[in-house]
């Protein structure tokens, strides 16, 4: 028998789901397109409702680490004043995408915009190491 969803469900189902155990992740909070062009990467970031000064972009060890963060409420009040529903969420989310260790934080660019976060990132070719002699030292 066809019964509507919300009888199988229970009141509090959608209380906890988000953003505890909803199934939510940064990758799916922080879709990102990866653009190839000859001389470098732009990664496109989506974070929508996100402002500007909660962004941070840094990178280390070859990693580009992006991170953001946001606080939210909701209030809805009667005519009286009583709350009818009363929300609030904050949360960070953060990503991470190797860039390789030529890469320098002067090398990228940043540009935030209607909720769209674009990094350019130029190509870089690792540098081969300058091959030095290391003398053993012999005993005797």
């Amino acid at each position: 028998m066809f019964v509507p969803s919300v009888f199988r469900r229970n009141v509090f189902d959608d209380f906890f789901e988000y953003p505890f155990n909803g199934g939510r992740n940064a990758a799916q909070l922080m879709k990102t397109d990866v653009l190839e062009s000859d001389q470098d990467y732009s990664l496109l970031i989506d974070l929508p409702g996100i402002e500007k000064e909660n962004v941070t972009a840094e990178l280390k060890d070859g990693y580009l680490n992006i991170t953001a963060t946001t606080a939210q409420q909701n209030d809805q009040q009667d005519d009286n004043g009583r709350y009818l529903r009363r929300e609030r969420f904050s949360g960070s989310y953060s990503r991470s995408f190797y860039v390789g260790e030529t890469v320098t934080e002067n090398d990228i660019k940043a540009k935030f915009e209607n909720g769209v976060l674009k990094l350019t990132i130029p190509k870089k070719e690792p540098q081969p190491e300058a091959e030095t002699k290391r003398l053993i030292q012999i005993e005797g």
